[in-house]
């Protein structure tokens, strides 16, 4: 945990995310407590156009609630939906 508090969480995007953000995957410090607050915050620091009931959570390897807790170290993936049949 840093200084301030915040958790140190690993972040990983797919599609149509990754577009948005010019990453497929950075560190970052939050204060986000849940996987829903980490997605809003990152939503509006970047633009992310995908409300987060159409998209599913992976939490350190895990499909998870979007209420699941973070912690230090963590490892989150933001999975939108896939195109295709």
């Amino acid at each position: 945990m840093s200084a301030n508090g915040a958790k140190n969480i690993s972040v990983q995007y797919f599609a149509m995310l990754r577009e948005q953000r010019g990453l497929s995957k950075e560190s970052l410090a939050t204060h986000a407590q849940s996987a829903a607050a980490l997605y809003e915050e990152l939503r509006f620091q970047h633009g992310f156009t995908l409300p987060l009931e159409r998209m599913r959570v992976i939490v350190n390897e895990s499909f998870q609630p979007w209420d699941v807790s973070l912690s230090e170290g963590d490892e989150v993936v933001f999975v939108p939906p896939v195109a295709g049949g």
